[in-house]
C-alpha cells in the first residue's frame, strides 16, 4: 500500500474506513457493535470488513504519528503485562516516563533478558526518547541483565541507573489498563500477527489521546481527529 494512497482501491469511502478504525481503536467496541453502529447510519458494511481495515490500518497509524510525539523525559519506568493469543498468554512489554508518557511497546512470545533487551533497545532507538538518566523495573531479574549487556555494547551509558522498585512502577501498572480494556471486547487474539498489527494501533491511540501529539492536547477530541484525518490525506 502507498504510503501516499492508504485508501487507494477500497471499496468504501476513505472517511467511514478512518472512523471505523479509529473508533475500534480508542473505544471498548467489538467488531460487531461498529458494524450495527454503521447499519444504523445507513451504511451496511461486515465486521469481518472492519477488522481488515484495523489490521491494514493500525501499523500506518502508529508508523504516521510517531514523529509528531513530543520528546519523553530521562526517567524511565519499564513493565511487562499479558495478552492472550490464541488461548496462550503472551507478554506485551512497556515503558513509560516519569510524567506517564509512552515510550514504546513490544510483543513478545518469551519473558526473559533477550526479550527485555530487544525491547529496551527499541525504545532506545525511538525518535521521540532521549537516553534514560535512571530505569525503574520491577523484580524481574532479566532486567537488570538486559540492561548490563546494552552498556556493555554501548547501547546505554554506563552511568544510567537501575532501580528494583515496584511501587514507583504504578504509573505504568497503571497505563496497562487502557490496551487492556481494549483487548477484552475481542477476547484475545486469533494469531501473533493480528495481535501485533492492532496493539500498535492500540498504542498509537493511546499516545495521541494522552496528548503526546505536537500541538494536539490531551482532552482535545476534535483536534485528535483532525490530526489522524491529515497524517491519512483524509478530508473530513
Amino acid at each position: 500500500m502507498p504510503a501516499s494512497e492508504p485508501f487507494k482501491w477500497r471499496h468504501f469511502q476513505s472517511e467511514i474506513i478512518l472512523l471505523n478504525v479509529r473508533w475500534y481503536l480508542r473505544y471498548s467496541l467489538s467488531y460487531r457493535d461498529l458494524a450495527e453502529m454503521m447499519l444504523e447510519r445507513g451504511v451496511q458494511v461486515a465486521h469481518t470488513t472492519i477488522y481488515r481495515w484495523v489490521q491494514a490500518y493500525s501499523p500506518g497509524l502508529d508508523q504516521r504519528c510517531r514523529p509528531y510525539l513530543r520528546l519523553t523525559n530521562d526517567s524511565w519506568r519499564v513493565d511487562e503485562t499479558y495478552i492472550k493469543v490464541k488461548g496462550v498468554w503472551k507478554y506485551l512489554y512497556r515503558a513509560v516516563d516519569s510524567e506517564g508518557n509512552i515510550l514504546d511497546f513490544l510483543l513478545s512470545t518469551k519473558r526473559d533478558a533477550k526479550a527485555a533487551k530487544r525491547f529496551l533497545k527499541k525504545a532506545l532507538n525511538a525518535s521521540h526518547t532521549q537516553s534514560p538518566r535512571v530505569i525503574t523495573v520491577d523484580k524481574n531479574a532479566a532486567y537488570p541483565s538486559a540492561i548490563d549487556e546494552l552498556k556493555t555494547d554501548e547501547s546505554l551509558s554506563k552511568s544510567t541507573e537501575t532501580r528494583q522498585v515496584k511501587y514507583l512502577n504504578n504509573i505504568v501498572e497503571q497505563d496497562h489498563r487502557f490496551i487492556k480494556r481494549r483487548v477484552k471486547p475481542g477476547l484475545g487474539f486469533g494469531s501473533f500477527n493480528t495481535a501485533r498489527r492492532t496493539l500498535k494501533g492500540y498504542e498509537a491511540m493511546h499516545m495521541i489521546r494522552k496528548g503526546q501529539i505536537k500541538d494536539v492536547t490531551r482532552g482535545d477530541v476534535l483536534g485528535q481527529v483532525s490530526f489522524i484525518n491529515e497524517i491519512f490525506g483524509v478530508t473530513a
